[in-house]
C-alpha cells in the first residue's frame, strides 16, 4: 500500500506525540492538489433572476468571494435577458478567475413553456462558462438540498440559512444567490476524494 507525503507527515506527527487537529468538513473533502486554490462558480439559471455565487476553498472554511442575482425586468425581451446573463457571467469570470463551474441540473417542468425559457437561460450561462474555458458540472436540485440542508425537499429558506452558516456570511443571501452558493458548495463535496460517485460533466 502506497503512502502519500501528507499521510507520512501525519504519521510522523502522531508518533512524536502531537495532538490530532480536526478539519472542517469541506476542507477535508478536497483533493490535495486543489486545497486552498480551487475557486468554484455556482449558477442557478433563470431568465428573470439567475443566481450566481463564487466561493474559494480555504481554511478554516470556504470563503464567498461574491454572490448575487442577475435580475431582468418582466418587460425585457428574452434576447435582452440572455445577453445580460452572458455578459454578467463573463465579467465574473474575468474578475474572479474561477477554476470550475457548477450549474443546477435540469428539472421536469409541467409547463412546456417554462421549461423552454429555463433552457434558454441555462444555455446562455453554459455558453459564458464554456467561453471561459471552464469544466462545467451539473448537479440535480434535490441533490444540492440534500448536501446542504440534509433533506432533498428542503425549503429555500432552510438552504439559505445553511449557506449563511457554512460560509460565515453576515446576512442570509437572496434566495437565488443562496441556491447558487449551495450548488458551488455541493460541487465541493462531489469532488471529494471520498466521493463514490463522480460528478456529471457537461
Amino acid at each position: 500500500m502506497s503512502v502519500t507525503p501528507r499521510q507520512y507527515e501525519q504519521l510522523k506527527a502522531r508518533l512524536s506525540g502531537s495532538k490530532r487537529v480536526a478539519q472542517p468538513v469541506f476542507q477535508s473533502s478536497l483533493r490535495p492538489a486543489a486545497a486552498g486554490t480551487q475557486i468554484i462558480v455556482g449558477i442557478d439559471p433563470s431568465l428573470r433572476g439567475t443566481g450566481f455565487g463564487v466561493i474559494q476553498m480555504a481554511r478554516p472554511h470556504p470563503v464567498a468571494l461574491t454572490h448575487g442575482v442577475i435580475a431582468c425586468p418582466p418587460g425585457w425581451e428574452h434576447s435582452r435577458c440572455l445577453l445580460k446573463i452572458m455578459r454578467t457571467l463573463r465579467e465574473i469570470c474575468v474578475q474572479y478567475h474561477p477554476t470550475v463551474c457548477a450549474i443546477e441540473g435540469l428539472f421536469y417542468a409541467q409547463n412546456l413553456q417554462t421549461a423552454l425559457i429555463m433552457g434558454e437561460a441555462r444555455g446562455a450561462a453554459l455558453a459564458a462558462m464554456a467561453e471561459a474555458g471552464l469544466d462545467i458540472f451539473e448537479i440535480a436540485p434535490r441533490k444540492v438540498k440534500q448536501a446542504i440542508a440534509g433533506y432533498g425537499a428542503a425549503h429555500k429558506e432552510a438552504v439559505a440559512k445553511m449557506v449563511q452558516r457554512l460560509l460565515h456570511l453576515p446576512a442570509t443571501p437572496a434566495a437565488d444567490a443562496a441556491d447558487a452558493l449551495a450548488i458551488a458548495l455541493s460541487h465541493a463535496q462531489d469532488t471529494s476524494r471520498y466521493s463514490l460517485i463522480a460528478p456529471k460533466k457537461i
